[in-house]
C-alpha cells in the first residue's frame, strides 16, 4: 500500500503530521495546501487515469487547501515580491504563519520555487474543477483549520461544502 500524498509549499514529506486524519490505502489521495492544488490538477487532467499510472483513486482529502480566490492582485503581487527579496526569510515565515514547530520546520522544510508560489496565490478553484472530480465518482473531503494564518478558513468552507464534507477544527491553524 503506497500513500499517494503531495506536499505543500515549501515542505517535503510531513504527511506524518496529518496521520490523525489521513486514510492511508491504496484509493486515497491527500495534499496538503499547495499540495491540494496538485493532487487536484493531476486528477483533473486524468494523470491516475493514463496507461503508464493506472491509479484507482475513491477519495481525496485536501488539507488546509490553498484558497487564495478571496485575495486581490495587489496582495498576491506583495507576497511574490517579498518572496523575491529573500526567499528564505518569506518561506521561514510562511512555514511558522502555518503553524509548524521548530523541529517540525526543520525536519520537513524546503524552500519553494517562485513558481510554486505564483502557482498557488493565483490558483483558481472553482466549481467546474470540483465537479469534473465528482463526476468521476471521487470523494471530496476537506480539513480546515478555524485559526488559520494562511487562508481564509471562513471562505474556503463557504466554496468547500458545495463539493463534500468539510471538518473545520475551530482550534487549529493552518497546519491542522
Amino acid at each position: 500500500m503506497k500513500l499517494l500524498y503531495f506536499s505543500g509549499f515549501s515542505l517535503i514529506g510531513e504527511s506524518e503530521i496529518f496521520n490523525e486524519y489521513i486514510i492511508r490505502n491504496d484509493v486515497t489521495a491527500s495534499g496538503f495546501s499547495y499540495g491540494a492544488i496538485k493532487l487536484v490538477e493531476n486528477i483533473i487532467t486524468g494523470a491516475y487515469d493514463s496507461e503508464h499510472f493506472k491509479k484507482r483513486i475513491d477519495k481525496v482529502q485536501l488539507f488546509s487547501p490553498a484558497y487564495f480566490n478571496d485575495k486581490d492582485e495587489k496582495f498576491k503581487r506583495m507576497q511574490l515580491m517579498f518572496f523575491k527579496k529573500d526567499s528564505r526569510a518569506y518561506t521561514d515565515n510562511f512555514v511558522k504563519n502555518c503553524g509548524f514547530s521548530e523541529e517540525e520546520k526543520e525536519k520537513y522544510f524546503s524552500i519553494g520555487a517562485y513558481e510554486e508560489l505564483e502557482d498557488l496565490l493565483y490558483y483558481e478553484w472553482n466549481a467546474q474543477k470540483l465537479e469534473i472530480i465528482k463526476k468521476k465518482n471521487i470523494i471530496v473531503e476537506t480539513y480546515l483549520g478555524g485559526n488559520d494564518k494562511i487562508i481564509n478558513s471562513e471562505e474556503a468552507l463557504k466554496f468547500f461544502r458545495q463539493f463534500g464534507d468539510v471538518y473545520f477544527i475551530k482550534e487549529a491553524n493552518h497546519r491542522l
